[in-house]
């Protein structure tokens, strides 16, 4: 048996609810398709101990945070692995409950697995959850209509189909969740220190747990409080690679225990001038690799000079940034001269490090990647009458805002080789698909070497 296909049955075998006994050691080593992948837990012993109530059922329907936040997949889930509880469970496992794991909610038969694949044929194929959004009271718009597959076709609450966010390396966030909601007044705060980040990541397991996991009665502040504390000291990155051999080897500063040191502050590094000390940004985001630009000729030489030449990719191809809303109409500019950068700029993380939520066109119906599998969601502009089509208003969906249609937030981007599908609502199967997106979108021009050498790099993260 492949390596790959050992740990997600390893994985996939462990209890929905993690037994009390249960102790990951620190650096446990997961495989994956390119590698493995360790996570340095920061906080205790080092060991991750599955007795706190992250891996606790806390609600009605026996899920938990572990449900959906594995450690193999860089605490997320993977589509691959869902389809493996699936087969292992018959559709059991407690990630498959009609509350948002199926495609809808009503008018679905799961008393047969064949009901059962059907209905959740979505979180199986794509890794993703539905998320169920209310349209905010006086929004500048109106959904004129909802064109659903699945049914859940109701124009006043809107369903959405949306990827679960790791639940490490945290310290590098700037917005709690894909559209920010758990980042947004009144309920929560907008990030600006690390006691903003505490709080939202506390609104969010309550959240989490009266939502996803049906609880009868909010859990209290001193279990949220342990929730943030065991996820906030988690550490996730890709450690090893087939090719390659081990990332923080020969100079290299790859794995989770650099990232665990990594600096963060909001603003670091904005190209946007929101830096609150003032320095000025470098497109250089990335320098785990740089140690191998000359790598030694043993094992595994040829192999770190493609990651190394991924990592020069990302931080120095040019990009025309063309219609990005929120950024383009944001500065006036029709053209912003950037680089992968210019929205990854949190150093060594990838992440956006102020809130910047923008449209690339991931939610678009012309995504070159192809959303046929998503609602067709028709918006009305309530001043100019102007309509837009899409598969999920974003950010909109929280503000109201006409503008935020469309918008969302970049992940941090450590531990992508165990999560795919990628982008918040799972489009692009592969790394190679997310390069072709932005080569597509952005008529990047990106070579075959290059988009070898940055999948490579992106594999390495």
């Amino acid at each position: 048996m492949h390596a790959t296909q050992t740990a997600l049955l390893i994985v996939a075998l462990l209890p929905p609810v993690a037994a009390a006994q249960v102790t990951i050691p620190d650096l446990f080593p997961f495989p994956n398709g390119s590698g493995v992948l360790e996570t340095r837990n920061t906080s205790g012993s080092g060991a991750i101990d599955t007795s706190g109530p992250f891996f606790q059922s806390l609600g009605t329907n026996g899920r938990s945070c572990f449900s959906c936040h594995r450690p193999d997949q860089a605490w997320s889930i993977s589509a691959e692995n869902v389809a493996l509880r699936f087969k292992l469970t018959q559709g059991s496992d407690p990630i498959f409950r009609t509350v948002d794991g199926s495609n809808c909610d009503h008018n679905i038969d799961v008393s047969t697995v064949h009901g059962r694949a059907q209905a959740y044929s979505l979180l199986l194929s794509y890794g993703v959850i539905r998320v169920a959004l209310p349209v905010p009271s006086g929004a500048e718009y109106q959904v004129v209509s909802v064109a659903n597959p699945y049914g859940c076709s109701d124009t006043a609450t809107i369903s959405t189909y949306r990827r679960p966010l790791p639940s490490t390396n945290l310290k590098f966030l700037s917005a709690v969740m894909w559209d920010g909601r758990e980042s947004t007044a009144p309920s929560t705060a907008k990030i600006g220190n690390p006691a903003d980040l505490a709080g939202d990541l506390a609104h969010q397991a309550m959240d989490a747990v009266s939502g996803h996991a049906q609880a009868a009665a909010p859990i209290p502040a001193s279990v949220q409080q342990q929730i943030v504390e065991f996820e906030s000291g988690l550490y996730t990155a890709q450690a090893y690679d087939y090719n390659a051999g081990f990332l923080n080897g020969y100079g290299a500063t790859g794995g989770p225990q650099a990232a665990a040191a990594q600096q963060f502050f909001i603003g670091i590094n904005d190209p946007l001038g929101g830096n609150p000390t003032g320095g000025a940004f470098t497109p250089a985001i990335f320098n785990l690799f740089t140690a191998w630009l000359k790598p030694e000729g043993f094992f595994g030489a040829n192999a770190r000079s493609a990651i190394q030449r991924g990592e020069e990719v990302f931080n120095t191809k040019p990009i025309n940034i063309t219609g990005v809303a929120g950024l383009n109409d944001t500065l006036g500019l029709p053209v912003i001269a950037g680089n992968c950068g210019t929205c990854h700029s949190s150093p060594n993380a990838g992440n956006h490090s102020v809130s910047l939520p923008v449209n690339i066109g991931v939610a678009d119906l012309t995504n070159s990647l192809g959303v046929g599998y998503l609602p067709v969601i028709t918006l009305k502009n309530n001043t100019t009458g102007a309509l837009v089509q899409t598969t999920d208003p974003g950010r909109a969906l929280i503000t109201g805002k006409w503008a935020d249609i469309g918008k969302f937030k970049g992940p941090v981007l450590r531990g992508l080789a165990a999560r795919a599908p990628y982008f918040h609502n799972g489009s692009a199967a592969t790394l190679s698909d997310v390069v072709d997106f932005y080569n597509s979108r952005f008529g990047v021009g990106i070579t075959p070497r290059e988009k070898q050498d940055l999948i490579a790099f992106l594999n390495a993260l």
